[in-house]
């Protein structure tokens, strides 16, 4: 994976290209994501950045506006869950696809190369170049089975 280094850089260079100022908590925001696991409401990223900088001046605004500005640069990435909003992730992981509980909300990242291999062959079989695929498979994890 990219260095925070560079990644930092990078995301310095897109606030540049879109006009925008580079701030702590937008950087705030960035390191989140490069430090954590898992997958975050915006809500969860913002109170957590709070709890860890009491005294930084963050709104939840500019969690969403830079989250929207990482998706679109593909530094993150999100999983919409409909009304419920959507979780984010750091977007440079190597590419996984998710199992995701209906009732408790748990993802569980996994990767199959039999299925990746399948995809590749149905889009060939339809004369369909695939660019890229996300993968979510909704049901209960096994706790909420119990």
């Amino acid at each position: 994976m990219i260095s925070y280094p560079l990644l930092l850089e990078k995301f310095q260079t897109i606030l540049k290209e879109n006009s925008l100022k580079f701030t702590k908590q937008r950087e705030l925001i960035l390191k989140f994501l490069y430090e954590n696991d898992g997958h975050f409401t915006p809500e969860d990223i913002y109170r957590l950045i709070k709890e860890e900088n009491p005294n930084i001046n963050i709104g939840i605004a500019t969690v969403y506006r830079t989250l929207t500005l990482l998706e679109t640069s593909q530094i993150a990435s999100s999983i919409s869950f409909g009304v419920q909003g959507k979780k984010y992730e750091l977007g440079l992981k190597k590419h996984h696809d998710h199992l995701i509980c209906n009732q408790c909300g748990d993802i569980i990242e996994f990767f199959d190369e039999v299925i990746e291999e399948r995809q590749e062959e149905i889009a060939k079989k339809f004369n369909f170049k695939m660019i890229d695929h996300t993968m979510k498979i909704v049901g209960l994890c096994e706790n909420c089975q119990k």
